[in-house]
């Protein structure tokens, strides 16, 4: 039996480790798919790799400024579209931000994602149950859903303690 990720990594974790894996990741599913992972699509998702926080369009501008020349914001937002169409980084609509995502899911997968009020950290879990469910209510009212997208604000494990 193998243990699941944990949704909110420790606050001691390698972190170094955990964001060149999400770089090896979106390599793989970017080869895999025969999409270029150009320079600046790799520095966003880094940029966003820098916290398990989730990032504005503008913080992340302003995060890749601190290396390179500041970018356009058509660029970055053009980046984050195509790294939200490969299923590597989520919209936190609540927070009108951006999470990188190293899970091995399709693009299309439902998750939630745990917001931890506290430290700002997101976590991210499987949520095809509660997806299932809430189409099918919706579609019993008669309304034809396209897109779910559960958040859930509380306190994380490590911020509990």
């Amino acid at each position: 039996m193998t243990l699941a990720k944990p949704a909110f990594p420790s606050p001691d974790h390698d972190h170094g480790r955990c964001a060149a894996d999400a770089i090896a990741h979106a390599e793989a599913v970017c080869a895999k798919r025969s999409q270029k992972f150009t320079p600046i699509r790799r520095q966003v998702l880094q940029a966003l790799l820098s916290s398990h926080r989730p990032l504005g369009a503008y913080e992340v501008i302003d995060e890749l400024a601190r290396s390179m020349p500041r970018p356009a914001p058509i660029t970055v937002y053009r980046a984050l579209d195509f790294l939200m169409e490969n299923g590597l980084v989520h919209r936190i609509e609540s927070r009108n931000a951006y999470l990188a995502c190293a899970h091995d899911h399709e693009e299309t997968a439902m998750v939630a994602f745990l917001i931890c009020d506290l430290c700002g950290s997101v976590g991210e879990i499987p949520a095809a149950p509660v997806a299932k469910s809430v189409n099918a209510a919706a579609r019993a009212s008669g309304f034809a859903p396209k897109m779910s997208v559960v958040e859930i604000s509380g306190t994380c494990a490590h911020c509990q303690k």
